[in-house]
C-alpha cells in the first residue's frame, strides 16, 4: 500500500465504484479518496459502506494531525476503523474486512484483535501459514481481551484457546450488555498470568472441542485449582464428549441410536490392521472418516472401501474418527438434521435443516427456496414435542442430563420408528441470530429463548455460587 496522495489534478469522479475502490485501498491513508467513495456509495444506495468511508475519512484526518482520539469520543482513529472492519468481519465479508484491517495496522501495528480476526480470514481462504503467523502475533501481543460495558451485571471470564475451532461460538449466546466479557487465551498464557487477571465473578469455559481441550488438561487443572469463582462447563465434563465416547455415553437411554465409532491416532496402519480394527469396533463399510478437531463437515469423507479409508488416513499426520455411515433418509428421500441446544441440561430447539445430500448443512440445504421446508422447521421450533413425540422428548431430557454441561448441543435425526439417531453431541454448537428482515426471521425468537436461558443460568450462579461450581 502506498501513502502517496492521488494527484489533485486527476479527476476521479467519473470512475465506477469498483475502480475507485481499487485506488482507495492502494492509497488507503488518503482521506479525500474515502470522501469520494462516500459519494459513490450514496449513489449506489449502499449507506453502510458510505458511512464506513466517512468514518475512515474523519479517522485518517485525525490520525494525520497526530491526535490520539477522535473528536467527541475517547476512541482512537485506529479503533474507529477497527470497528468498521469488524462490522464486515461479523457479516462474513472477509475480503472487504481484510482491506480495512490492513488500514488499521498502518495506524496501529500492534493491535492484537486485528491479528486475531485475521486468523479466521486466512483460514477461510486456505492460507494456513499466514493464519499461524497471525495467531502467534496476536497472542504474543495480548492474551486478555476486555469488552467495555457500562454498568454490567457481572464480569464474566471466558476461557478460550487460540485455536479458533476449539472454542464455543458464544457471540450469539452471551449478552454483551449484561456481562462484561473478559476473554482469556489461556493456552498462550503462562500460569503466573492467572493471578494477574482483572477481577471477575464467573467463569465460562468456552474450550468446547474435546480434542483441543484434552491436551490442555494440566493447564486447565492448574487454573481451576486456584479459581474460587463458579465455573460453567467444567473441562473434565467437556473431555467426555469425544466422538468415539458418544455411544457409551448414551448407553441405556431409551429410544436413542448412535453409530459405532473409533478414534485412530496418526501413524501407519496396514490394510490388514485397519480391517481387523474396523471388525473389532463393529464398523462396516461405508465409513465416515473425519479428522479430529473439526466441525461443520470439514474434511469429512464417506468411504466405500478399505482402500479409500487408507487414502484418507494417510492424507496428513492427524488423528481421525471412523464411524459407520448409516443412511438416515426419510421416506420422502430427504435427509433431516435437527439441532437442539442444552442450557443447564434443558433442551431448546434451534433449527431443522432438510437436504437432498447426506452431509446436511443449513446454509446449503436451500431451506428458503422451498416453503414446505420452512413450514416444517417452524413446526419443530414451535412445538418440539409434537414433532419428536413423548419418547423423543424424554430421550432429549435424558441426553441433557447425561452430557451434564451448562451449555451443549446435539445434532440428530428422527428415525421412522421414532428413535433419535445422534450424529454428534458436544459443546461446540453454533447459535447465531439471522436478519430480522429475511425469510428466516422467525428463528430469532427461539434463539432469544436460548440466550435468555443462558442469562438466567449466569444469574443463578451469581445468586448461589455453590451450584454447580468448581469442585476443587
Amino acid at each position: 500500500m502506498s501513502r502517496t496522495p492521488v494527484n489533485p489534478d486527476q479527476d476521479l469522479s467519473g470512475l465506477g465504484v469498483e475502480a475507485l475502490a481499487e485506488i482507495v485501498f492502494r492509497q488507503p491513508l488518503d482521506s479525500g479518496l474515502h470522501r469520494l467513495m462516500v459519494a459513490k456509495r450514496h449513489e449506489q444506495g449502499d449507506e453502510l459502506a458510505a458511512l464506513a468511508h466517512l468514518i475512515a475519512a474523519n479517522a485518517i484526518d485525525t490520525f494525520n494531525t497526530g491526535t490520539t482520539t477522535v473528536a467527541g469520543t475517547e476512541v482512537s482513529p485506529a479503533r474507529q476503523l477497527y470497528m468498521v472492519a469488524t462490522g464486515y468481519f461479523m457479516k462474513g465479508d472477509y475480503r472487504v474486512a481484510e482491506q480495512w484491517y490492513q488500514l488499521v495496522l498502518m495506524m496501529e501495528p500492534d493491535m492484537a484483535e486485528v491479528y486475531q480476526n485475521s486468523v479466521v480470514i486466512h483460514l477461510h481462504f486456505g492460507r494456513h501459514e499466514e493464519a499461524e503467523k497471525c495467531r502467534a502475533r496476536a497472542y504474543a501481543l495480548q492474551r486478555v481481551f476486555i469488552e467495555p460495558v457500562k454498568n454490567p451485571l457481572r464480569r464474566l471470564l471466558i476461557l478460550c484457546t487460540g485455536r479458533t475451532m476449539g472454542n464455543i461460538p458464544y457471540e450469539g449466546l452471551l449478552s454483551a450488555e449484561k456481562s462484561q466479557r473478559i476473554k482469556y487465551i489461556i493456552d498462550y498464557a503462562d500460569e503466573a498470568e492467572d493471578s494477574r487477571l482483572p477481577p471477575y465473578d464467573l467463569v465460562f469455559n468456552a474450550i468446547g472441542e474435546p480434542d483441543v481441550a484434552v491436551p490442555l488438561t494440566a493447564r486447565l487443572t492448574h487454573f481451576l485449582a486456584h479459581c474460587s469463582r463458579p465455573v460453567m462447563n467444567l473441562p473434565e465434563t467437556v473431555a467426555r464428549t469425544r466422538r468415539h465416547l458418544l455411544k457409551e455415553r448414551m448407553a441405556g437411554i431409551a429410544h436413542v441410536q448412535v453409530a459405532n465409532c473409533c478414534r485412530i491416532d496418526p501413524g501407519d496402519l496396514s490394510p490388514e490392521s485397519l480391517k481387523r480394527l474396523l471388525t473389532e469396533e463393529g464398523i462396516p463399510c461405508p465409513v465416515l472418516v473425519r479428522p479430529a478437531e473439526t466441525h461443520g463437515g470439514q474434511g469429512l469423507v464417506c468411504c466405500a472401501t478399505l482402500s479409500q479409508i487408507s487414502d484418507q488416513l494417510s492424507a496428513g499426520p492427524v488423528a481421525h474418527y471412523l464411524s459407520h455411515f448409516v443412511d438416515t433418509r426419510s421416506s420422502d428421500g430427504f435427509f433431516r438434521k435437527y439441532r437442539v441446544i442444552f442450557v443447564d441440561r434443558q433442551p431448546y430447539p434451534y433449527h431443522l435443516a432438510i437436504s437432498s445430500q447426506w452431509m446436511v448443512h443449513y446454509h446449503t440445504s436451500e431451506m428458503t427456496e422451498f416453503p414446505w421446508k420452512i413450514a416444517e422447521e417452524r413446526r419443530f421450533l414451535q412445538d418440539m414435542e409434537a414433532v419428536l413425540g413423548k419418547n423423543g422428548m424424554a430421550a432429549l431430557i435424558d441426553i441433557g442430563q447425561r452430557l451434564d454441561l451448562d451449555y451443549a448441543g446435539i445434532d440428530f435425526t428422527l428415525l421412522p420408528d421414532g428413535q433419535l439417531f445422534i450424529f454428534e453431541a458436544n459443546a461446540t454448537m453454533l447459535v447465531h441470530r439471522v436478519s430480522d428482515q429475511g425469510p428466516l426471521a422467525y428463528k430469532n425468537a427461539h434463539i432469544q429463548k436460548i440466550a435468555d436461558a443462558f442469562e438466567a443460568l449466569q444469574a443463578r450462579h451469581m445468586a448461589n455460587p455453590s451450584i454447580p461450581s468448581n469442585p476443587v
